[in-house]
Order: C-alpha cells, then structure tokens, then sequence
C-alpha cells in the first residue's frame, strides 16, 4: 500500500501541516512522494502549470514534496460563494454552481474523478500522503462521503487521526472519533498523532498510556507547539504580525468573501510592514496603503464595502495623500460597472462601481487559469514580475490603456493587464502573487510609502522553505516515523 491518509478530529487539528511535514521529511529522503486531497473547501486556490486551479494548501504540499503542482493532488475543490452554494472544481477546472443539497447527490460522479487522481498518483509515485477534510465522525455528512473515510474505504488505506491538544479535550476528540466510526472503518485506523502540545511531556505520558489501552491503537507521535510557524493558509485569515521597525502601514479590507489573502503573507511577514485586515471604516486608523483583495462574489462584496461607506472613506484616504490598490476582484470593484448578467456569482446581475477609474468589468463563464510573467510599470520604474491569475470575466475601458503590467509570457496572449490612475495614487492588477517577487514587491512598496520603503529583504519562498525544513525536524524528532513508513510499505 503506498497511500496514508491523515484525517482530523476537528477542522484545523493540524491536517494539513502533518501532510506537509510528512511530505518533506520523505522527499529529503529521496522518495517520490506526493499530496492528495480527495476533496477540499476553500478560497485560497493555486494554478498549476497546465491552467488548473487546486486548493492553497496542496500547492504547499507539492513544494514541501519538492513537485511541479498538478490538479491530480485536489481532484474536488469547492469555492463557496453564498452560506448554502460553491463553485464546484474537477480536475482543476469550474463545472458549475451548485446548491449544498444538491451536490450531495452529485459527489457519487465525483467519487470518480477522486479516483482517477488517485490511481494516477499511484502509478507515478512511491508514497501518497491523504489530507481529509473537516472530521471523519461529522454523521450528517457520511453518505456519499469522499472526503474521509468514504475515500478511505475504497481504497483500503491505512489512516491516522490526529487532534488538536491546545484547543482542550484532546482525549475525548480522539476516542469519541474512533467510537462513531463503523468496525470496518476502525480497523482502518493505525494510530493517532497529538498535536500543539506545550510543556513537560512526562506530565502527558499517563494520558497517552490510557489512550492506546481504552482504543487499541497506538499513539504515533506527540508534535510540539510550533510558536512562529508560518506557512500558506488554507482557508483562515492569519492576523498575526510582528513589526519591528515600520516603515509603511497596509490595510487590507477583510470582504465577506475575500479569497486569496495569502497575496499578502510577504507583507504581513516583512517587520517593516504594518499589515492589518479591517472590515469596517471606524477600523482603519492611519493608513499609507488600502488593498481591495480578491473576491469569491465580488458584486455581493462590493455591496458589503458600500453599505458600510468604504466608498467615502477611500475618497477621504486618496484625498489625504493615500495610496490604493485592487486585485482580482479588487480591481473590478475600482471601476464604473460590474455586470454579471448569466448570475455566475450573484443574483444580482449589475452594480455600480467604486468609480476610482474609467472602465467596466463583465463576468462571464469562461474562468481565466493561469501562470504569467512580464514586466511592472510603476513610478517610471520597470521591473520583472510573475504571478498568476484566477478570474470569471474581462475588464475594458480607458484606464487600462495605462497598465499596471506588460506580458511577456500568456497563454491567451494579452498584452497587458491592469492599470495606473494618472494621479499615480491608483493600481489594480488581476494578478495575484504580485508581493511575492521581492524586486517587484520592492518596487509597489516603494510607490506606496512613496520613497520610505526602498529595500524589503524578505523572500517568501526563502521563509517558506525554512519554515518546511523546521516542520520536517519536528517531524523526525518527534513522530514514530520508522513506524508510519511502514504503514506505506518504506
């Protein structure tokens, strides 16, 4: 068997970073390893090389395996866009809307592509490390279940279950878990991992002892709680930030549905840079930068910023000097219009713009996936950057006439892609990623701190490797490794 899979007792236990660990730990190794999850709920997606979108945290996994992404690793990603509705992603591309109910019905066809990904994997690489979803005991959502332990069971997999000591009830989670699980499905798990534990291990070991005594199953690994750890966000927005010498202060508005908020993790990693997620006007204080950021349903996110008088606000900001920008579908919301007349996000088919620049936005069915590279043009400087784009509909209008990018490299051959306000106090972009090259990131930052900020000295991908690295030794010291290889067969 080359496939584990690590399921939770709650969302965020540590599904996802386990993956990960585990992930690196095997690639320094020298074994093909790679991520999969069945399926997954988020607003934080990656494009991989062939045009296909995949949730965030897979992206991670594959680098932490040290893989090109691939839709194969997240075969089912579903973007909500309402409390009872989501985009419904196979293989990397949007099939449609579709209601809660009614894709409950529809997850019997998406048991097949999950194992079409699956089987691929298997036949490409050494090891498959699984990331369930949510918890394998939610009993409303067991039917049909493909997430957990309904993709478990076809296909025969060892499992561990692992849980959160720091949130309280550590033994409780883990028992009670196993207890609503079917014989068949018991037998499948091997073991558990306990995570975010802090202080004497020995005062724990008691627990621990009962634990395998009451379940039968052994305790694979007690992981520490891992102060500093940061890595890419699957779906929570991460508000923590450390300053240590600010020379620039960003507010980023926290929309309803904000989608890819990991845009900004080089900033709100940088100790130069005060980086703060505000929803409401009387939140924002003094602030150099506003960024509008992505939007999952930007028409009714765009009614969320008016309703609470961001619109005024914004006049107020650029009044006193501000800078502004948008991304995704930021940017849309920067312009006159934004029409979605086939209801692709929204019941609401037109909405008026923020009116900061002349030009209209249409949502259509056709999804803009994939990575680009060119050239930035801000403050009369012109620097390399890349990024990629996830997007429904085009914009046009006088404004982009003056791009905030040039390609150099697009598979649907544009030209360029955003715009410049002519006072120089207005950007938008549909790239996301934009922060993560450090010279261009100089150089936004630059225009937006006009001139205090000249040097960033911070790498994203540097961070996040050491980050990767640090998650592996915790891995190794801490976890019964030689024991769960085994369980894969190394």
């Amino acid at each position: 068997m080359k496939t584990l899979m690590v399921q939770g007792t709650t969302s965020d236990a540590g599904k996802s970073t386990l993956v990960a660990g585990l992930c690196r730990l095997l690639a320094r190794e020298g074994i093909n390893v790679a991520p999969f999850k069945p399926q997954n709920m988020a607003l934080n997606s990656a494009v991989t090389p062939c045009g296909g979108e995949i949730g965030r945290a897979q992206a991670l996994q594959a680098i932490a395996a040290k893989q090109p992404l691939s839709t194969d690793f997240n075969p089912i990603l579903l973007k909500p866009n309402s409390d009872t509705g989501a985009q419904v992603i196979i293989h990397g591309r949007a099939i449609s809307n579709m209601e809660a109910a009614k894709y409950h019905d529809y997850k019997k066809v998406a048991m097949q592509a999950v194992l079409e990904s699956h089987q691929r994997l298997v036949s490409d690489f050494d090891a498959i490390i699984v990331e369930g979803a949510g918890s394998p005991a939610e009993i409303n959502l067991r039917e049909n279940d493909i997430a957990n332990m309904g993709f478990a069971c076809e296909v025969d997999c060892p499992v561990i279950i692992i849980a959160d000591i720091d949130k309280g009830g550590v033994f409780a989670h883990l028992v009670g878990t196993l207890m609503l699980l079917n014989e068949y499905e018991q037998s499948l798990v091997q073991g558990f991992v306990i995570n975010r534990f802090r202080g004497d291990i020995a005062l724990l070991q008691s627990g621990l002892d009962w634990l395998e005594e009451k379940t039968g199953k052994p305790v694979l690994g007690v992981l520490p709680y891992m102060h500093g750890l940061n890595i890419d966000a699957e779906d929570a927005v991460a508000m923590d930030n450390v300053v240590t010498d600010k020379k620039l202060t960003i507010s980023v508005l926290l929309l309803p549905h904000i989608s890819n908020h990991t845009d900004f993790d080089s900033l709100r990693l940088n100790p130069q840079i005060d980086l703060r997620y505000v929803k409401y006007t009387e939140q924002i204080g003094q602030t150099d930068l506003i960024i509008i950021p992505g939007s999952k349903n930007v028409i009714n996110d765009l009614t969320f910023l008016q309703a609470q008088t961001w619109q005024t606000e914004i006049q107020r900001h650029l009044r006193y000097g501000g800078k502004v920008l948008g991304v995704c579908g930021g940017l849309q919301m920067l312009g006159q219009r934004i029409c979605d007349p086939d209801a692709i996000e929204s019941s609401q088919t037109e909405i008026t713009g923020l009116g900061l620049a002349e030009f209209e936005s249409k949502l259509t069915q056709t999804k803009t996936l994939t990575q680009v590279q060119g050239k930035c043009v801000i403050n009369q400087q012109s620097v390399d950057i890349k990024g990629y784009e996830i997007h429904c509909g085009q914009s046009s209008g006088p404004a982009l006439e003056k791009p905030f990018m040039y390609f150099t490299d697009h598979p649907q051959g544009f030209l360029k892609d955003g715009f410049v306000s002519d006072d120089n106090q207005v950007v938008g972009t549909y790239l996301h990623g934009l922060f993560d090259e450090p010279k261009a990131a100089e150089a936004i930052l630059h225009w937006a701190s006009n001139g205090r900020l000249t040097e960033t000295n911070f790498s994203l991908d540097e961070h996040r490797e050491k980050q990767l690295e640090w998650l592996a030794d915790e891995c190794e010291a801490h976890l019964e490794i030689n024991k769960i290889k085994a369980l894969i067969n190394l």
